[in-house]
């Protein structure tokens, strides 16, 4: 799979523990596998994307199964148009990659996420697959790259992802429901306050192909499965004192997965 180099856009190419393009930059390969294409002048923050805490408490609860159903929709969504390069633009540390890889072998698979850690875990999970930091917004791939990009419950760039698809690829997105988590939600929160959200977006330079909503029901029987899961989720970040003292109470989850999957085709 060939790289570019995020300082100069030259190809990027191994040489022993490294990649080296022609203008001398160069990108060590981590113990681990991963390759860190995150320049200084594409972070946002010191240590941008989610934390080491929050990447064990995601690989956790995902190894756990409670999101299996998830994994195997994807899986349902992508396998019957037998993609050859797949790169998941978000992939966290690689669970649903992961289980996608299993079932196309011989399918060359790439995952990229603005997180080193996340990277970390995921190169540590699997060993088959090109894992990178960087971000979504400037992807280190030629033009054309891929005929599948998946991004599970992160952002799309729609430019990036229509550049490195092929004419015709696919771009699956995952997006949470309205009512995703709602009973995580009326513990945390003293009021739910409903936004309108586009759940099937126009794509610019795509057509939509297939949409499909699952929902799921779950229980979560342990106190830190419960940590892990607001963990995974973007209320880690906005919930209150008491919200965080009211869940840290609760021994038992019962809740609702609504799951959007949106299905793109690269016109």
């Amino acid at each position: 799979m060939q790289l570019l180099c995020p300082v100069c856009q030259m190809e990027l190419k191994k040489v022993d523990r490294l990649w080296r393009c022609e203008q001398g930059h160069s990108f060590d390969i981590a113990r681990q596998g991963y390759v860190n294409l995150l320049t200084v002048d594409k972070k946002h923050a010191r240590h941008p994307g989610d934390t080491k805490e929050q990447v064990a408490a995601r690989k956790a609860f995902l190894d756990s199964g409670y999101y299996a159903p998830i994994a195997e929709t994807v899986c349902e969504m992508l396998l019957p148009h037998a993609p050859k390069a797949v790169l998941d633009a978000g992939c966290g540390e690689g669970y649903y990659l992961t289980c996608l890889q299993d079932k196309l072998p011989q399918t060359e698979f790439a995952g990229i996420d603005i997180s080193k850690d996340a990277v970390r875990f995921a190169a540590v999970r699997n060993k088959q697959a090109l894992w990178l930091t960087g971000t979504a917004a400037a992807l280190p791939f030629p033009d054309g790259s891929f005929d599948a990009v998946l991004s599970m419950f992160a952002l799309t760039v729609e430019q990036e992802f229509a550049r490195v698809l092929q004419d015709g690829g696919k771009y699956l997105q995952v997006i949470a429901g309205e009512d995703h988590l709602m009973g995580l939600k009326k513990i945390i929160y003293p009021e739910i306050l409903r936004k309108e959200k586009n759940l099937h977006p126009h794509l610019a330079g795509f057509r939509l192909l297939e949409t499909r909503t699952l929902e799921f029901p779950f229980t979560v029987t342990s106190t830190e499965q419960i940590q892990n899961l607001l963990s995974m989720t973007p209320h880690f970040w906005r919930i209150s004192k008491e919200g965080a003292q009211r869940l840290q109470q609760t021994q038992t989850l019962t809740d609702t997965a609504q799951v959007i999957f949106n299905l793109y085709c690269k016109e």
